[in-house]
Parts: C-alpha cells; structure tokens; sequence
C-alpha cells in the first residue's frame, strides 16, 4: 500500500507566539452557532503546549498520526490517518503531536461561552484562555 502525503502547500498556515512545533488555518467561523473549524498540523515526533479541551471538539486525522500525551509526556493515544473521534469537553490536561510525519488535523470546535482551550504551564497554571473572540481575531489576522 502506498504511503500518500496531503498536499498542504495552498494552505495559508499560522503561527502563534510561543507555540512551539503548531501551525494552524481557520477554515470558517461560524458565530451564531459558535463553532470554529480549523486544521491544525503538529510537528512529527514533537509534543505542543500542555492544554485542556473546554469546548466539544470533534476531529478528523488528514495526514499522519494524532499522538495524546499525559501531563507528564507519556503516550496516552495514537489516532491513525482517517480517524474521527468526538471529545467533550475535559479538565484532563494533555499535550498533542505528530508521530514520524506532521500531523494534520480537522478540529470542528463546538464551543459555548467562555474558554474552549485554556493553555497551562508544566505545573498545571492556567497562563492563557482561547475562546470565541480569540479565534475571531486570529481569523481576522490571517485573511490580511
């Protein structure tokens, strides 16, 4: 079986300071019902900031495996190419990653009020929150 690659290369990928080893590319937005799609690509053999999930978020592996990791950076899961996984929301704290390729991801976050990510530090401080409005001006911010 042939190992086919995502062509990615259309895709206007971004970055955000000081989150280490993800891009990203908000597709739509769709505020009255407060949902956010967005593909996400982490890097190949490389874990993302330490986060929980605040918001339903249901997903969709394009390229690669989608790694889970613990708090603590052990492998929790390995989602295969083709996976679809729907995930409430937790208070369970994780990292992401790509396995031997960057992984790109399909995140459909069905949100509500207030936080869908909160962002923690390694002892588990909340340092940042992203919610609806966030993801408003970073869909702003990549259409110029």
């Amino acid at each position: 079986m042939a190992n086919y690659l995502f062509d990615d290369a259309n895709i206007n990928w971004q970055t955000l300071e000081g989150f280490e080893h993800l891009h990203y590319s908000i597709l739509d937005i769709d505020e009255q019902n407060k949902i956010v799609d967005v593909l996400f690509k982490f890097a190949a053999h490389q874990q993302i900031v330490l986060h929980r999930h605040k918001a339903l978020n249901k997903t969709f592996v394009i390229q690669g495996e989608h790694r889970l990791y613990e708090a603590d950076g052990r492998l929790k899961e390995v989602r295969a190419v083709g996976s679809y996984t729907s995930s409430q929301p937790s208070d369970e704290p994780h990292r992401e990653g790509g396995g031997d390729l960057d992984v790109i991801v399909f995140f459909s976050i069905r949100g509500g009020e207030g936080a869908f990510y909160e962002i923690l530090d390694d002892d588990l401080n909340v340092i940042v929150t992203l919610g609806m409005q966030d993801f408003i001006g970073l869909y702003k911010a990549q259409a110029q």
